[in-house]
């Protein structure tokens, strides 16, 4: 890459609450998890900067302005909730207006950003329909739609993806076969010229979209439907040589390098 992009991360962070039980007595634990270090991993000595704002810190640090925006080249949406970035303190616990950030960024990628949306419990409709990106501006500059409900699709005996766009420049030097994946979301691809299916789960698994390329306005987007890291990405993929290669030639695509 000629100059260094600076990439936002939004999400891959979850909290864990635990009840334990011995006999007559119980206690109770707290614990912290980040989903995205195999990620980040992937462009260490490159000229991409990633920056990993995790989900407790995005309500209120997620940018909320153009100009705030503007100092990114892309953003990553992965396992984070329409909610978190819909109800900043101010709304939630202020009763105050505050910008719209789906609209705002929806309205960014359209100047000719870019952005993708990865897979997750909480990313497109995502479990019990919770993730909430259906219907939202953001859905609007996505090359996919969202499902009303529960868009899981949980694959615990693996898939193969089928490489469909083996020549589009987010595919350039990746082999045809890649290690097993354990789910992803059902989405529908946007009938538009625009939007490519690049990888799609076999036949057997309903040969739903994996991997989605489009533009939006003077932008571009990606749909990766699976995870970047376990559960639905066991450690055979996050330690697959082509996983970094896959990851930066995504962003390269996304930022206009590729």
């Amino acid at each position: 890459m000629g100059k260094t992009r600076k990439i936002l991360l939004a999400g891959e962070t979850w909290v864990s609450s635990a009840t334990h039980v011995k006999g007559f007595d119980q206690f109770y634990s707290a614990s912290y998890h980040s989903g995205a270090g195999d990620f980040l991993r992937a462009f260490d000595g490159t000229g991409i900067q990633v920056d990993h704002m995790p989900n407790h810190e995005c309500a209120e640090k997620f940018p909320d302005t153009m100009a705030a925006l503007d100092a990114y080249d892309a953003v990553l949406l992965s396992d984070i909730g329409a909610n978190t970035l819909l109800l900043p303190p101010a709304v939630w616990l202020h009763g105050k207006p505050a910008p719209n950030r789906l609209t705002l960024l929806r309205d960014w990628v359209a100047k000719g950003r870019g952005l993708m949306m990865i897979g997750g419990y909480l990313t497109f409709q995502g479990i019990d329909g919770k993730a909430r990106w259906g219907r939202t501006a953001v859905e609007q500059a996505l090359p996919v739609t969202c499902l009303p409900y529960d868009d899981r699709l949980e694959v615990p005996e693996g898939f193969q993806a089928v490489v469909t766009g083996p020549d589009h420049p987010v595919l350039r030097d990746m082999p045809a076969s890649w290690p097993v994946l354990l789910g992803a979301n059902e989405v529908v691809v946007r009938d538009r010229p625009d939007c490519q299916v690049l990888a799609r789960l076999p036949d057997e698994n309903g040969g739903h979209p994996l991997l989605v390329a489009g533009t939006w306005g003077e932008g571009r987007t990606i749909a990766w439907t699976s995870d970047i890291g376990p559960h639905w990405a066991p450690r055979d993929f996050v330690n697959w040589p082509a996983y970094a290669t896959l990851w930066r030639n995504a962003v390269a695509w996304l930022v206009k390098d590729a």
